[in-house]
């Protein structure tokens, strides 16, 4: 099993490309390895590695996310993780559905906005999410009040150093150029 591994826009966090599928519908983001080892047993092993701040799952990719030592010291134990459970025939998840992925769960707008919602949504899916996948991360809806959308970072895109400029002049000026009811858009956790 060969296991391709890219850079990301975060220095923190390294994109693992098993060659094979990694979760078939949504993402799954992990970031403390008590929740982790519960909901999915590749997440967990990922955890035990010292270092490993964060695990988060795409269709085709992992990407890790680490404080401390150097990748050179941490990307033969998170390779050898990954290859391990994959040839294991483990499931990536231990339930059917992601656990992570609220979905439209938390989701808050007004009945009013409804199309303006379906607009944003939609510009999100096909032009934002997958260019934000290609660096080993996503992006979630999570509102729209009073011209403000509500975003939330997940994988690469959590806590990484160029996701304000992410959020406020590329997928602000997207947004507000084909809704120009979007006046801003702001990052929650």
């Amino acid at each position: 099993m060969f296991i391709q591994t890219e850079s990301t826009p975060n220095p923190a966090t390294l994109k693992f490309l098993p060659g094979k599928e990694v979760l078939r519908e949504g993402t799954a983001d992990f970031r403390d390895a008590e929740t982790a080892a519960q909901a999915s047993p590749l997440a967990g092993r990922l955890f035990e590695i010292p270092g490993v701040t964060g695990v988060f799952f795409g269709y085709d990719f992992v990407t890790v996310t680490k404080d401390g030592p150097d990748w050179q010291h941490l990307k033969p134990a998170i390779l050898g993780a990954i290859m391990e459970h994959f040839m294991s025939g483990a499931p990536v998840m231990a339930s059917v559905a992601p656990a992570n992925d609220a979905g439209h769960a938390g989701e808050f707008y007004d009945k009013a906005d409804e199309e303006l919602v379906l607009t944003i949504k939609e510009l999100l899916d096909t032009r934002v999410r997958p260019a934000v996948a290609q660096d080993g991360g996503d992006i979630t809806f999570r509102g729209f009040e009073n011209g403000t959308v509500f975003l939330h970072m997940k994988g690469a895109c959590a806590g990484c150093p160029s996701s304000t400029a992410t959020l406020k002049h590329g997928i602000q000026n997207l947004l507000r150029h084909f809704v120009p009811e979007v006046q801003q858009v702001e990052q929650v956790a």
